[in-house]
């Protein structure tokens, strides 16, 4: 045979002996045919059977080896090991911003300085230095002294000797200006009485600038205002000591006004604050004697209070005339910043600049760190005088 399996087997492969005979015997009965067909067949179905049950077999066993081998290969095959993504690292950036800021401004429309602008055909660059502008635009965060009320109502309060009152429209002289928050804590801010006092709140929420050291009750009067610079958080928290006689009203629980440091508690429960939520704190302080470079003890006491309650800078205002800088602990200190914008008297001014630098490092989760490693301060000199304010 040619093939192991599946081939017929030959007759002759399957006769015997007594086949043989049984044959004879069979032909005396019958013809050679009739007697030999029928053995041959059954030999040959047996054949056949027993062919078809080794192909069965054979192919039993093709399967089992083809699923074994299928079964070896999926247990040899596998996935990649899945790898947990690693966090992302912390981001470091430097930082270097400049937080500027300017002593009194009025627009009171029948004052002095503004009649002068009107008359120039109220154009900001001719009453205001160019080289000013440009660094108080350029500012990160420009804070300037709002010495006036924004309102066309009200009526002056009785026995004060000046009073300001502005257009609320004027409000955008100060985004001409580059102003980004004004101090409210002084001694005219209330000049019109209550109505004209609401009045300058609503202009400035209105205008989208914030103001700082009054409010429509106490604890607005004393919150600390939080701005951002490149990521950094300043706080600024302002209060007024600056009259002898105390004709504007600090605010209450239920009434509007502005926030005193006469007694300097309330003052330093801000600052407080304002240390445990920003990265730099302000404080501003509106008090001393006017046109007087003479510190008072309040300031001299004040300024260390301050500093040490968790101010990094303090800036007064108020005196109309600039009065010493110095250092507390390391911590920028003016006394006052003077005029900036105020009247058509000749006096010395300045734009004080602060200039933070340093890194932030931000978490995955977006908490940022700030670390302040650098801080320097300039002082730009000009003069007031003719109703404009030149730099030197």
């Amino acid at each position: 045979m040619t093939e192991r399996y599946g081939s017929k087997p030959e007759l002759k492969s399957v006769r015997s002996p007594l086949l043989v005979i049984i044959a004879a015997l069979l032909i005396s009965c019958g013809s050679k045919e009739d007697a030999v067909l029928p053995i041959e067949q059954t030999v040959t179905e047996n054949a056949e059977q027993k062919d078809t049950l080794l192909s069965s077999e054979i192919t039993k066993v093709k399967t089992t080896e083809s699923e074994s081998v299928d079964a070896d290969e999926s247990v040899q095959v596998s996935e990649e090991p899945v790898v947990n993504a690693e966090e992302p690292d912390p981001v470091t950036e430097d930082f270097d911003i400049t937080l500027a800021f300017a002593g009194d401004i009025n627009f009171d429309d029948s004052w002095s300085v503004m009649s002068y602008y009107h008359a120039m055909g109220d154009d900001l660059d001719t009453v205001i230095d160019p080289e000013y502008l440009k660094l108080m635009r350029e500012a990160d965060i420009m804070w300037i002294n709002n010495e006036f009320t924004y309102s066309n109502g009200g009526s002056p309060l009785p026995g004060k000797a000046y009073t300001f009152r502005a257009r609320p429209e004027n409000v955008n002289i100060l985004h001409e200006m580059g102003v980004d928050i004004v101090g409210l804590a002084n001694n005219h801010i209330y000049d019109y009485g209550k109505e004209a006092f609401l009045d300058t709140l609503d202009t400035l929420k209105e205008a989208g600038i914030p103001y700082v050291g009054a409010g429509h009750d106490l604890d607005e009067a004393k919150s600390p205002v939080y701005l951002d610079a490149d990521g950094v958080t300043v706080a600024y928290v302002a209060a007024s000591r600056a009259e002898k006689t105390k004709m504007t009203p600090q605010a209450t629980d239920t009434e509007p006004g502005i926030l005193r440091c006469y007694d300097n508690t309330l003052f330093l429960q801000s600052i407080e604050e304002a240390a445990k939520n920003a990265d730099y704190v302000i404080a501003l302080p509106h008090w001393g004697t006017e046109y007087s470079t003479i510190l008072e003890e309040a300031q001299i006491k004040g300024a260390v209070e301050y500093i040490e309650g968790g101010a990094d800078a303090v800036i007064g205002a108020h005196t109309h005339c600039l009065q010493e800088t110095t250092e507390i602990e390391g911590k920028p200190v003016v006394y006052s910043l003077g005029n900036f914008w105020f009247n058509d008297k000749t006096l010395d001014t300045m734009l004080f600049e602060i200039h933070l630098s340093g890194t932030k490092t931000t978490d995955p989760d977006g908490n940022t760190e700030v670390s302040i490693t650098n801080v320097t301060t300039d002082k730009i000199m000009g003069i007031q005088s003719g109703c404009v304010t030149i730099r030197r």
